[in-house]
């Protein structure tokens, strides 16, 4: 992926979360991405951060304090944005107990960002205020273009790819293994 900044809503269709998701992550305080003005800029980094934190609220539920805290930990790692670690152990607990160890397959999702990255160009930002001349016409020529694409396509092939998607969806990427204790007494 080369190294250039989406906006926020491009960065939202990259990433296959709602806008304002990623926005509520942004506010508080979970990613830092660069600000001009009243705009987000989210560059590698960021959008790996972006995805590392939604991997570990999906997986865990966790709070947006410990995301911080993770999310942070994990992108201090070297080779981090470009994915050449194959996965990090994040590591967190009381000093007298067993530390929680968490385990974020970090080249996998670098290359999911990757292969989703060209959506970044179909979330075109729309200018604040009025419509501009001539945007029901493009919307149109969008729909006919986006039917023409599609028309060796069932409806049941439809059905069924999102069904397939919906399923994988619900999977959960977290593995619970247990270790035995020693009782001492």
């Amino acid at each position: 992926m080369p190294n250039r900044e989406l906006k926020l809503k491009q960065a939202s269709a990259v990433l296959g979360v709602p806008p304002k998701d990623l926005q509520n992550f942004v506010q508080a305080g979970v990613l830092r991405p660069r600000r001009v003005g009243a705009l987000y800029y989210f560059d590698r980094k960021a959008l790996v951060s972006a995805k590392v934190a939604l991997y570990l609220k999906d997986s865990l539920g966790a709070s947006t304090r410990y995301l911080t805290q993770f999310t942070r930990a994990v992108s201090k790692v070297p080779g981090f944005a470009t994915g050449e670690v194959e996965a990090v152990r994040v590591q967190s607990g009381a000093r007298d107990e067993q530390p929680v160890s968490i385990l974020i397959p970090l080249r996998g999702l670098v290359a999911e960002l990757d292969k989703r990255l060209p959506l970044a160009e179909h979330a075109r930002d729309l200018p604040r205020g009025r419509k501009r001349a001539g945007w029901k016409e493009e919307l149109r020529a969008a729909l006919q273009q986006g039917t023409t694409d599609l028309k060796g396509v069932s409806q049941t092939d439809i059905d069924k790819t999102i069904k397939s998607y919906r399923r994988e969806r619900r999977k959960p990427e977290l593995t619970v293994v247990a270790e035995a204790v020693e009782a001492t007494a």
